[in-house]
């Protein structure tokens, strides 16, 4: 793949791009999305403002943290859509650029775990990729934004010449695919009000005209406060404004909370009149308590719909860091004001994990009041929440409440929300909050059992291989291994190279059916009865036969396959070599005069299948700068689509590299492998190369 693989931009009149250099600053992200907020401002994007501005923060983010050069920071905006580039002056290798597209998959629970900023990008951008220039490297990503129809981009599902997609961003069947631009706008966003073009105001105008000129008033208003903030309004006039001091008819309306108003007429309160007003509000207020009930239905909805998609956003992580940069995320704007998560250590003691603000320039604020100590301050009440396990207010300066994170009976940390400025937390609003906070911990405790377990299935699996290769003068090893795509599962590949006790090296390399913990058990005791036996000097067709005897009494149906190879000097520079294949693949032998690779010795019985094994033996003799290549069957059966590896492959990846270093070898062999695929490796990959490094 070239480095031609950017994204593709056309320039035109509506075209709108900016280009900014920022420094490697914890600044940098909140300049970068000021950027990105003024261009999509300029373009008319509004509806785009929710996943730029987080893809940009990942994205500038991550550059600053793992580069630690200036940023280059690229906004092109054009009326189909926005496209972000962030590129840095670091050095990277241009034969792993990846580009593509990631996001087929119409639901987020199709989308595959990646790194912390790329599950992102990698689910709401349209298209995203890698770019490397001549002093560095770029991430970009393209949002496209959503038409009629619930489409992106073009209505016939390709781009015309004005909006090519980028080289390489096509899928097999020459289409580019479904963006998602608008889904996280679509779970942050307040609710749009369903009745801004309700019949209610004329039904109420109409209604307020009749009485007005029944009694003879001279105006009349009805005012309506429907408890969202926005305070009271006036829900239809007649006449003149009723003006204070005049004779005045007020009628409160007959409505539940959080519905207030009242009807008002500039008219005498005569006998008949405040009658008729009564029953005209009363007839009102039926109206209004089916409003009222019809949109705390449709309020119900929608926050069923964001509690349940909030979940599958939470589900797909299985980092803590990304988990709880997440939840602030999905609480701000819509249910508070600001948002803080913070964590308990193994002392109880509070860490601020993730914070946010609907102003952005109130974070250094909300930083340093979330840092404060005292008796009255939020960290006082913060501990107060996580130690009873309550719901606890929060006062001034910055109002709200906190939550605790509670999962599985541990108490995790708290979740505190800071109120709207216009109104309070309503009762629903304070339920899906609490409702939120619970699966919140849920996913970061799912999060911990995973980051555990892949801790341990790492430790026990550098565990069954040396710590490093022994250095031999006139002798040299390499090893390289590649663990299986799945990290928080365990592989039954291994290799050794163990001393013997006649002045000969034993090299090792072999692979144990299945994988897990039953495997890694099984890998750990053929590795250490091959050290004891080969460490009482027993001859190798004996080493073999007694293992597999062992296998076949305590290998729970087990089997392994093995490669021996004992290694002496010969005559002059030469290497002794002899070989014995217990069902494992033959080496490839590198001779360093050229010609192309070979594979030598002769097959026998894989360990803990049979009672009785065939282990032939084979002499090799390793002329100065000859090497033996092992390798495991995760080598030759690497797959791409439904084609392999294959040993035909191997040999010829092999023979350019006669007469190279161990260790050049067995990386370029590593390198070759894995680059035949995108896909992650579905077994383990192992590999030991064997030199005469005699000069």
């Amino acid at each position: 793949m070239s480095a031609e693989t950017g994204p593709a931009t056309t320039k035109g009149p509506d075209e709108h791009v900016r280009r900014v250099r920022l420094p490697a600053d914890r600044r940098t992200p909140a300049a970068a999305r000021a950027v990105v907020r003024s261009v999509l401002t300029e373009a008319h994007l509004d509806e785009l403002v929710n996943e730029a501005l987080l893809l940009t923060t990942e994205l500038s983010t991550n550059a600053v943290e793992h580069a630690g050069t200036e940023l280059d920071i690229e906004v092109s905006a054009d009326p189909a859509g926005l496209t972000v580039t962030v590129s840095d002056f670091a050095a990277g290798p241009v034969d792993e650029l990846t580009v593509g597209v990631r996001n087929v998959a119409s639901d987020i629970v199709d989308v595959a775990e990646r790194g912390r900023g790329l599950l992102l990008v990698d689910h709401f951008a349209s298209r995203w990729g890698t770019t490397y220039l001549p002093k560095g490297k770029g991430v970009w990503f393209r949002l496209d934004r959503r038409r009629r129809g619930g489409q992106h981009g073009d209505d016939s599902g390709s781009h015309g010449d004005d909006f090519a997609p980028p080289i390489g961003d096509r899928d097999s069947t020459g289409h580019t695919s479904a963006a998602s631009a608008g889904a996280m706008s679509a779970l942050l966003q307040i609710t749009p009000d369903p009745y801004a073009e309700d019949p209610l105001p004329d039904f109420a105008a109409g209604l307020l005209t009749r009485v007005a000129e029944m009694v003879g008033a001279a105006g009349g208003v009805i005012r309506l406060d429907r408890g969202d903030g926005q305070g009271t309004q006036m829900l239809a006039r007649y006449g003149r404004q009723p003006r204070a001091g005049n004779d005045l008819i007020r009628v409160p309306l007959a409505v539940h909370r959080p519905y207030a108003g009242e009807l008002e007429l500039d008219a005498a309160p005569t006998a008949y009149a405040r009658p008729l007003a009564a029953l005209t509000a009363e007839r009102l207020s039926l109206h209004l308590e089916n409003d009222r009930l019809r949109r705390a239905n449709v309020r119900r909805q929608a926050w069923l719909t964001f509690l349940a998609e909030a979940s599958e956003l939470l589900a797909q992580s299985l980092d803590v860091e990304l988990t709880m940069a997440l939840i602030p995320q999905l609480v701000v704007p819509r249910l508070g004001q600001w948002c803080a998560v913070h964590t308990t250590d193994e002392w109880g003691r509070l860490r601020l994990a993730a914070a946010s603000h609907a102003d952005e320039s109130m974070l250094p604020q909300l930083h340093a009041t979330l840092r404060e100590a005292g008796p009255d301050s939020i960290q006082s009440r913060l501990r107060e929440a996580s130690r009873n396990g309550t719901q606890t207010p929060l006062g001034a300066p910055m109002e709200g409440f906190a939550v605790p994170l509670t999962a599985r009976g541990q108490r995790l940390g708290t979740l505190a929300v800071g109120r709207h400025q216009r109104h309070r937390h309503d009762p629903d609003e304070i339920a899906v909050l609490e409702d939120v906070a619970r699966r919140a911990a849920l996913a970061i405790e799912n999060a911990r059992i995973h980051a555990e377990r892949r801790r341990v299935a790492q430790a026990l699996q550098q565990s069954l291989l040396p710590p490093a290769l022994p250095v031999v003068e006139g002798i040299g090893f390499a090893a390289e291994y590649v663990p299986t795509g799945g990290d928080a599962d365990v592989g039954g590949d291994f290799y050794d190279v163990v001393s013997l006790p006649d002045g000969r090296w034993l090299v090792v390399i072999g692979d144990v059916s299945g994988k897990g913990v039953q495997a890694a058990t099984v890998t750990g005791l053929v590795r250490d009865v091959i050290r004891v036996l080969a460490g009482d000097g027993k001859p190798l067709p004996e080493v073999l036969a007694r293992l597999n005897e062992t296998l076949v009494e305590r290998g729970a149906g087990r089997y392994c396959t093995l490669a021996l190879a004992a290694v002496a000097p010969g005559e002059g520079d030469r290497l002794d070599v002899e070989l014995h294949l217990a069902g494992h693949d033959r080496p490839a032998l590198l001779r360093s005069g050229g010609g192309p690779a070979s594979f030598v010795g002769t097959g026998g019985t894989a360990l803990g299948l049979l009672d009785t094994i065939a282990s032939p033996t084979a002499d090799i003799v390793l002329d100065p700068g000859d090497c033996l290549v092992f390798y495991t069957d995760g080598v030759t059966e690497r797959r791409r689509g439904r084609e392999l590896f294959g040993t035909g492959r191997l040999r010829d990846a092999a023979t350019p590299l006669a007469g190279y270093p161990a260790d050049v070898v067995a990386a370029r062999l590593r390198s070759t492998a894995i680059n035949f695929s995108v896909e992650e490796p579905r077994d383990d990959i192992a590999i030991l190369v064997l030199r005469n490094d005699a000069v």
